[in-house]
């Protein structure tokens, strides 16, 4: 059984589900309570997080409001995700705040050399189960180009998520 929690940070309102595995989902800030619920419709119950998922919470919280956290050692469950897009998250979770990787650089440590491995990193980035927690806002284009960004708020989530983390691409402003 999946349960889920919404919570608020310094930038909106996020939301964690976890099973007795571990967490499965995590959603980035949306700007309204109501939208955040609305990723988690008929994907489980919603609950009080148990000890261990409150601390993520907090961690989470902390994040978003610019202390430097280490999320590498949360347990995920990622079951039902296939066994490349797992090694891609396993490579990205090595990757520590403040630093970054190109999508191509992000393939070859996951193992996958093939033609269009950088094109399987972006496909496991936009699919990303676990935002955040798995940092796909630290994956760049190559050029050191910000790349896309799918989660609310698209580049601009990406950029300040980057921002908090001491890392500016190109002339970006300081948005915080």
């Amino acid at each position: 059984m999946q349960h889920h929690h919404v919570f608020e940070t310094k930038l909106g309102f996020c939301g964690i589900a976890w099973s007795d595995d571990g967490i499965t989902r995590f959603r980035l800030p949306y700007t309204t309570r109501e939208a955040a619920e609305q990723q988690f419709h008929r994907k489980g119950e919603p609950a009080d997080p148990p000890p261990h998922i409150a601390e993520v919470i907090d961690q989470a919280t902390r994040y978003f409001a610019g202390e430097q956290i280490d999320f590498s050692a949360i347990g995920l469950d990622l079951s039902a995700i296939d066994p490349l897009r797992r090694s891609i998250y396993d490579a990205l979770r090595k990757v520590e705040f403040g630093k970054t990787v190109t999508y191509g650089e992000l393939a070859k440590r996951a193992g996958a050399n093939a033609p269009q491995a950088a094109q399987e990193v972006g496909i496991a980035m936009a699919r990303n189960p676990v935002p955040l927690i798995i940092p796909c806002h630290r994956v760049l284009a190559a050029g050191g180009k910000l790349g896309g960004f799918s989660a609310p708020g698209s580049l601009e989530t990406k950029q300040h998520m980057l921002a908090l983390e001491g890392v500016y691409i190109g002339h970006q402003p300081r948005l915080l």
